[in-house]
């Protein structure tokens, strides 16, 4: 492995550096230090895990059909009668007078059965905790993959850009070369105006190489949450990827969260129909009630009430709107099951693809080599014979651009090769930091779930807010 991870980075940065003269700096930051970064403080992902801590709360809110409900009434004020009442057979009596009622009281329902109604809805609530943590880790994956893409997006450009600024001090040398020539007499101003055609030429190059360099670091800063200085060289992480296209498939049909979180929008889905039909069953409640009341009328200083009541509710007909709610919440189980056929399909194509690019990247990598290495062979070659006046100032410009390229493919072919492996890490959906073994603490949502799960009142949240 650790030949690979020459090749993988530094190897372009060697190659550089060995061309230009240059001595290679200290490396000190890391791509695993820098996922670790990227996993720990991106704002994106730490939103997401509070979008799952909220969605947790779901649970708490469908158990709270289990429990009961309390509440408290007071009632004061004052109040005035003057009524006469006639009595059979005698004269008709006055009642008048103020009086300033008050009564306290208080009322406990409690729900015995709601059509499974309750249950339902609480493994329907945990089934989206279940999918909204899978979620979280399509964007852990996300984010991880492009933490390693813009890593090696940065080795890549300024690999590149050393190569173009050796290139440009090349052609200044052969400019000032040829100008001594021309002097002498040695070759045409045909060769001079090549020259400078091509050292102007290799300067727009370096621009363009400095300003894409530019536009990786402001993206290094976002994604990982810091300025890149001294890179040390990415590997491949074929150590953790499966050894067939075959097995890649299978693993990643059980294991891609993207899968797995459709998976569980069945299984709610399904419980959504269930909850719909609940509001075909009768209702059961018990309803406990008691109330204490000062002067209430004029005759009845004192009252004192009390009553428990069961009561059955059992619906006929209800304007139909439960029915289309069941029809509803079917077809919305019938999508959500094509859904993940359809999911599984893009899963199967983009672990294909991936190990596609894998294989190429491989092989890209060893045919640049070999060009890179003919390309130097040539120019030298190319060299001598123009001193011997068997090649022009044009061959050797020629041969010298052509290892240009040759080198800028190999520092890309090396980058792709690198980024190809953690790609398809991500399709297969182990693309984690327990299964890439950073050193960081892996955020667990199971933590904030146990915590909230069976509260029955407060309003601050586990962390204190």
């Amino acid at each position: 492995m650790g030949g690979v991870r020459l090749l993988a980075g530094a190897a372009a940065l060697a190659l550089v550096t060995a061309w230009s003269g240059v001595a290679t700096p200290a490396l000190a930051d890391t791509i695993e230090s820098a996922l670790v970064r990227a996993y720990q403080n991106n704002p994106q992902l730490n939103a997401q895990r509070a979008s799952v801590r909220a969605t947790d709360e779901n649970v708490p809110q469908a158990l709270s059909g289990y429990r009961p409900k309390v509440a408290i009434t007071a009632s004061g004020g004052y109040q005035y009668t003057d009524s006469t009442q006639s009595v059979p057979g005698g004269p008709p009596s006055a009642l008048h007078g103020a009086q300033a009622p008050v009564a306290v009281g208080a009322t406990v329902s409690q729900t015995l059965f709601d059509g499974f109604q309750t249950s339902n809805k609480t493994r329907a609530a945990e089934g989206q905790v279940s999918a909204a943590r899978e979620g979280l880790r399509v964007l852990e994956q996300t984010v991880l993959l492009a933490a390693a893409t813009i890593y090696m997006d940065y080795l890549r450009d300024s690999a590149i850009v050393e190569v173009q600024r050796s290139n440009v001090r090349v052609l200044e040398e052969t400019l000032k070369q040829t100008r001594d020539r021309f002097s002498v007499g040695e070759v045409t101003r045909t060769d001079v105006a090549q020259s400078e055609a091509q050292l102007a030429a290799g300067r727009t190059q370096l621009l363009t190489a400095e300003s894409t360099l530019t536009t990786t670091r402001s993206n290094f800063r976002r994604i990982i949450g810091n300025e890149p200085a001294q890179l040390a060289p990415g590997s491949p992480v074929d150590r953790f990827l499966p050894g067939t296209l075959a097995g890649a498939t299978d693993l990643a049909l059980t294991q891609n969260p993207n899968v797995t979180a459709s998976m569980y929008g069945i299984d709610v889905s399904h419980l959504q129909v269930k909850v719909a039909e609940g509001a075909l069953f009768p209702t059961v409640t018990l309803q406990a009630n008691v109330q204490q009341g000062n002067q209430q009328q004029l005759t009845v200083p004192k009252q004192f009430f009390a009553s428990a009541i069961a009561q059955v509710s059992v619906p006929i007909y209800q304007g139909g709107a439960e029915y289309s709610l069941i029809r509803q919440s079917k077809e919305t189980l019938a999508q959500q099951r094509l859904s993940l056929e359809q999911v599984r399909d893009q899963t199967r194509a983009s672990v294909a693809q991936a190990w596609g690019q894998l294989l190429a990247g491989k092989s890209q990598v060893a045919s640049a080599q070999a060009q890179v290495k003919a390309s130097e062979i040539a120019l030298n070659g190319i060299r001598e014979e123009a001193k011997a006046g068997q090649r022009t100032t044009f061959d050797v410009l020629t041969a010298q651009q052509t290892l240009v390229n040759a080198r800028v493919a190999l520092v890309t072919a090396q980058h792709d090769r690198v980024v190809a492996s953690y790609a398809v890490l991500n399709a297969v959906g182990r693309l984690s930091p327990h299964v890439l073994k950073l050193k960081t603490t892996v955020y667990d949502p199971s933590v904030h779930y146990h915590q909230v799960r069976d509260s029955w009142a407060g309003v601050r949240t586990p962390d204190g807010q």
